[in-house]
């Protein structure tokens, strides 16, 4: 069959939603031989592709998100096909929140959480209103629905009429790179971004959901408490982040926390390697991939005890209420003044990041899209 796998996050470099499009594409390119493979995008003059998808087949709208949102709703609503805009193409796989209206060519779905009806807060009132709108209508005109985590399958079951035989779990998995970084290695990293000798690190996009205003609150308790380290956040500013710097000012942190922005991915592993811990205080996520690269490179992690997160990091982290500030700087000064339970974190985080693989999930995918041509 001829696959074409929506990669519009990866090579716009959208964070979470990013990852995914670009891993699992490369680890299905990997796995899978018999099958022919293209990959979709929208706005090309934007787009960035990174090998090993670079060699692939494109089919492109020139249109920026906006506009190919709209075109998809406009589709759907007028029960207008889209297929003239994959010529050839036997099944889609939407990774992108978004599925244009198909009448022949078949359809996979990956729903990577519902946070925009979980957490409306936490959104654009525009990005809200189509997800809201559009969701619905994407799961059920899906022939199938990858769900990234069984907390993610339940929120859709409780949320729409789906029927539960078309929801496969499927896990998102560890690049092999996500290892424990040598010493030199993290030596040319902490020089590369000017980072102090001691820091607690947080990784992902400023914004809302990522609740990183508790993790400032804790952090300042940490701080009046005599503690020495520094926060370290990576990631790049998202929607709604005014919030969070007004935070940081009101609560006298301009000074103590380091933003280092967007880090590509290289750099990552031994970003994490260099850190005393991995701080992680989400409020919700559908998967949630930073605490599992974390724990791979060998860095312990705390993390909020919410949404799919458990299911994640099992027996791996120290979990805490995503609220709770005074539980988070207590579990901040416990794992700092505790060599013994940092490396007991160490040594399980380690063992639980192997038990997930991008090669696994992609070899699942592939079950996945067989059974949709089969019907």
């Amino acid at each position: 069959m001829r696959v074409c796998l929506d990669v519009s996050p990866a090579v716009h470099r959208r964070a979470g939603l990013g990852r995914y499009a670009q891993e699992l594409s490369a680890a299905l390119l990997e796995v899978d031989a018999e099958n022919e493979y293209l990959i979709f995008f929208n706005r090309p003059r934007a787009a960035r592709v990174e090998p090993p998808l670079h060699s692939l087949r494109r089919l492109t709208v020139a249109w920026s998100n906006k506009p190919w949102r709209m075109s998809a709703l406009l589709a759907h609503f007028a029960g207008l096909s889209q297929d003239r805009l994959f010529p050839g193409v036997d099944l889609f796989h939407a990774t992108d929140h978004l599925l244009p209206r198909f009448s022949r060519v078949r359809s996979v779905f990956t729903l990577h959480d519902l946070a925009f009806r979980l957490y409306p807060e936490t959104h654009t009132a525009l990005n809200r209103w189509f997800l809201n709108v559009m969701m619905p209508r994407f799961l059920q005109a899906a022939d199938a629905v990858i769900a990234v985590s069984e907390h993610t399958k339940r929120d859709a079951l409780r949320a729409y009429n789906l029927d539960e035989a078309k929801v496969r779990v499927i896990y998102e998995g560890v690049n092999p790179r996500f290892r424990p970084a040598p010493p030199e290695a993290v030596a040319v990293i902490r020089r590369k971004y000017g980072l102090p000798e001691r820091f607690i690190l947080s990784v992902g996009t400023i914004e809302p959901r990522k609740n990183l205003e508790t993790a400032l609150a804790a952090y300042r308790t940490l701080k009046e408490g005599g503690a020495a380290h520094r926060l370290v956040i990576a990631g790049k500013k998202g929607w709604l982040y005014r919030g969070f710097f007004r935070r940081l000012r009101e609560e006298g942190l301009e000074g103590e926390v380091v933003f280092l922005g967007f880090v590509p991915d290289d750099d990552l592993p031994p970003l994490y390697g260099g850190a005393d811990l991995f701080l992680f205080p989400s409020l919700y996520e559908g998967f949630g991939l930073p605490p599992l690269e974390a724990m791979a490179c060998g860095a312990p992690v705390i993390c909020s005890d919410s949404s799919s997160l458990p299911e994640v990091v099992g027996d791996a982290a120290l979990l805490v209420p995503p609220l709770e500030v005074r539980a988070w700087a207590e579990a901040l000064r416990r794992l700092l003044g505790d060599a013994d339970l940092r490396a007991d974190l160490q040594a399980r985080g380690l063992a639980r990041a192997r038990e997930f693989s991008w090669a696994r999930a992609a070899r699942a995918t592939v079950e996945v899209y067989q059974q949709v041509m089969a019907r």
